[in-house]
């Protein structure tokens, strides 16, 4: 699935900053920078009101044959995501309710009858879906979901002053996030990810176009890559919808037959045009 998030992701475009420069890494302490980073946001009450949210948009991807792929991903409350992709009139869809996850592929050949192939999640991508923040960033009322943060130093991320942030889960994972110094907006983030074969490599995600939506602020670009490259998918999202009425059931075990929704005319609510997200796509 493109490596997105769902998730939904991503590319090292760091350097790092000189050590003449040690009085901006030591101006504000990691509590004050996600405090900063928050009221950036929106401010915590704004985003515990939202309790759904869904985008839509396409997916750019340079090691796909299909240059731009129509997507929607649908989130609520605790953690459950739906991201569906719509290539050449069949869906690849990847569905999390909170505690298990799904995903339904085209079928490879003819040899399964030419349907989609349901598969459960791996132990790590289970690992992952629950360890992802769902809607909000995790640093968003870090302290009540147990999440511990720490200031590692400043960098530089696409010419601009960032603070780096170690973001202990009560997993025991770490992730490292880089919060822009002028504006404190995320504008980066990475994690290690596993692949089918066993390996691991560094995932870089990077958030750009933010737009404010309803009070808070999303991102309506996310670019992803592996390792010291380019990032190689871009999400574009086209339209934002807070709070639209999402059933329960549309989060639960696919079925192949009934796999056909169209990713352009949503039916849980009319979404807001935008002249993100998640972190959150699994």
């Amino acid at each position: 699935m493109h490596r997105i998030a769902l998730s939904a992701i991503f590319l090292c475009l760091t350097a790092s900053v000189s050590a003449a420069e040690p009085s901006l890494a030591t101006e504000l302490t990691a509590a004050q920078i996600v405090a900063n980073n928050v009221s950036a946001r929106g401010g915590v009450d704004a985003w515990r009101k939202i309790d759904s949210m869904v985008w839509v948009g396409r997916v750019e991807s340079a090691d796909s044959a299909i240059p731009s792929t129509p997507f929607l991903l649908e989130q609520k409350r605790p953690n459950k995501s739906r991201f569906e992709l719509k290539s050449m009139k069949q869906n690849t869809v990847r569905v999390f309710d909170g505690v298990r996850g799904w995903k339904l592929r085209p079928a490879k050949s003819n040899e399964s009858g030419g349907g989609p192939e349901v598969q459960p999640y791996t132990a790590d991508e289970i690992r992952f879906a629950r360890e992802t923040a769902g809607i909000e960033s995790p640093l968003i009322d870090y302290e009540a979901k147990g999440i511990a943060v720490s200031l590692d130093g400043v960098d530089e991320v696409g010419g601009r002053k960032t603070y780096r942030l170690n973001v202990r889960l009560p997993s025991g994972a770490s992730h490292h996030f880089w919060i822009d110094a002028e504006t404190f907006l995320d504008v980066k983030y990475d994690r290690l990810s596993r692949n089918a074969a066993g390996l691991s490599a560094q995932v870089s995600v990077y958030y750009r176009d933010y737009k404010t939506v309803e009070g808070v602020q999303i991102p309506t670009l996310i670019e992803t890559g592996i390792g010291p490259a380019k990032p190689s998918d871009r999400m574009v999202i086209e339209k934002i919808s807070l709070n639209p009425p999402l059933d329960d059931r549309i989060f639960s075990k696919p079925r192949a037959a009934r796999e056909k929704r169209n990713p352009l005319s949503m039916s849980s609510g009319s979404p807001q045009s935008v002249p993100e997200a998640p972190r959150s796509a699994n």
